[in-house]
């Protein structure tokens, strides 16, 4: 089979960390996240994919040059951004069989195998991956029939309620994509699937207990690090997990529900706890962070504090400053002394 990635958002939610790198290739586990959606596609034998994205297109040239293993990857440039069906629309060309569609930005163990047995036993146009969550409001809600058929797409609740949702992740028949003109803009979850329904083309659901995280803010991404130390996902890093040349000087502290990226230093007196460093952090001595996300580069001068913050690719905390709930831009400086 063949899949199409999804990969052309912008990511404003998890700015300031998209502003210089693509979501996708964010490191999780001190790897590109793209690699990890590659390598799941190849494990349930994936053997093109198929990507597309207007934004910061070079970087994704540079991941894919330095990329070892399968699946193939196809890319298609996408002058502007066409939703997500506009992209798969883009790939129409190469995609002549049954194939997968999933967002480059969700984490999870999802069984693709069982998804396409599941689709070609319904003999579906469209399957659609669903998963339980506690509250839909970032998600809204698919009602299906007893026998998994989708009935119709609800909109994003205004309170708390459990249920299920769209996970991300589909398959598709080619004909699937009739009528979607190519070029156009158009959403797969609000146009094509409703579409599809008002056509009376089968159209499934698969409910999976697998893991599944949306990474498309800071507090999930964080998270999302979070239950991988903590042992939720098949794949189980050490906790700590501490990247290449990477340094934590003696009379440092580095709690276990911490990643250091390649080349990352953390300075005698310093205090980790619950954060992920990207490649190149400096934690200067007597600093505390907690529940950060440090971008690629930044510093967190002597004696600072930062608390829930998120720092962009060069940033930097003053010396003896506090930071709490913060996003500091790529290349700024940020805080103010704490008073003596």
């Amino acid at each position: 089979m063949k899949a199409v990635v999804l990969v052309g958002g912008e990511g404003t939610r998890l700015r300031p960390l998209t502003e210089t790198t693509p979501k996708p290739l964010l490191p999780f586990l001190n790897r590109p996240f793209l690699h990890r959606v590659l390598d799941h596609l190849a494990a349930h034998g994936v053997r093109e994919a198929i990507l597309s994205s207007p934004y910061l297109e070079t970087e994704f040239h540079a991941f894919l040059t330095e990329r070892e293993g399968g699946p193939t990857v196809t890319w298609i440039t996408e002058e502007t951004p066409l939703g997500t069906c506009g992209a798969v629309a883009g790939a129409a060309a190469h995609l002549d069989d049954t194939f997968f569609v999933l967002n480059g930005d969700i984490l999870t163990d999802l069984d693709l195998t069982a998804l396409a047995a599941f689709h070609r036993e319904r003999g579906a146009v469209a399957t659609i991956a669903l998963t339980a969550v506690d509250d839909a409001r970032p998600f809204g809600l698919v009602e299906t029939r007893s026998d998994g058929a989708v009935r119709a797409f609800r909109e994003k609740p205004s309170e708390p309620v459990p249920g299920t949702v769209n996970a991300g992740t589909y398959v598709l028949e080619p004909r699937a994509l009739e009528g979607v003109a190519p070029g156009v803009a158009v959403s797969i979850e609000r146009e094509t699937f409703p579409s599809l329904i008002r056509r009376g083309e089968p159209v499934f659901a698969f409910l999976s207990e697998d893991y599944w995280r949306d990474l498309g803010t800071p507090e999930s991404y964080l998270a999302a690090h979070v239950d991988a130390l903590e042992g939720r996902l098949a794949e189980r890093p050490p906790a700590p997990l501490v990247g290449e040349s990477a340094e934590v000087e003696v009379g440092a502290s580095v709690g276990p529900i911490v990643v250091l990226g390649a080349g990352s230093r953390v300075m005698r007196g310093a205090a980790v706890e619950r954060s992920v460093l990207h490649a190149g952090v400096l934690v200067e001595p007597d600093a505390k962070v907690e529940g950060s996300i440090l971008g690629p580069g930044s510093v967190v001068g002597s004696g600072a504090q930062v608390r829930g913050a998120v720092l962009g690719e060069g940033a930097r905390v003053e010396a003896g400053a506090s930071l709490e709930d913060a996003r500091v831009g790529p290349g700024e400086t940020a805080g103010q002394a704490i008073p003596s």
